[in-house]
Parts: structure tokens; sequence; C-alpha cells
């Protein structure tokens, strides 16, 4: 990923020009977002439900919650998404949306990390 970055950020902010190819990491669709806003949509690489829902609820700690999360991006249809978000980061910036209020506390911030370090 020489020429490219990877980025993240909440779909609910303003999209940028410096965002490069917007790819959304959800598994649903996040409501009052238009089609338009997005470029890509992963749906592999977002948390499978019964563990965003277990997260939420309080029943997995964060901890607990990133380890199961990066042992999810170990899925063939999570793997053939990782592949295609490094291609497109080989050519430019490439930007991870999601729609969690806090990037310290959500997976977008865990797969970034994941594919810069890996």
């Amino acid at each position: 990923m020489a020429r490219g970055r990877i980025a993240a950020k909440r779909v609910y902010d303003p999209a940028s020009r410096a965002d490069g190819t917007r790819v959304l990491i959800m598994r649903l669709w996040p409501r009052g977002i238009r089609k338009s806003r997005v470029d890509l949509w992963l749906r592999e690489l977002g948390p499978v439900i019964e563990l965003l829902r277990a997260f939420r609820g309080g029943k997995v700690d964060w901890a607990e919650y990133r380890r199961l999360y990066r042992a999810g991006l170990r899925r063939p249809e999570a793997k053939a998404h990782i592949a295609e978000v490094r291609g497109l980061a080989r050519s430019g910036t490439v930007t991870l949306l999601c729609g969690c209020p806090d990037e310290r506390r959500c997976h977008r911030s865990l797969l970034r990390d994941y594919l810069t370090k890996a």
C-alpha cells in the first residue's frame, strides 16, 4: 500500500475529496444515508450481528469484542473483502465508514489497524 492510505470516519460526517474511495463496512445500511455517499458497501467487514448485539448489550467487553471481531476477519467472505480494500488502497486513499459515534471503540478502527499493520 505504498501510494495509498487507509482512513476511517463516521458515515454521518460530511464527505470530502480527501476521503478517496468511501467504503461502508456495516452489515445493515445506516438510516438516513443516501447510496450516493458511499462508493462501495462491504457487509462482510462489519461485525456479525450476534457479536454487535452482545457488545452493545454489555454481554461482551471491548477486549473480547476486539478478539472476536479480528477472528471474524479470517472468514473467507471477509478475506475477499480485505483483499479488495487493499487493492483499492494501492492506488489511492480508502476511507472506512461506519455509524459508531466513538471511533476508539468501533470496528472501523480495528479494521484500519488490521489493514495497515498486516
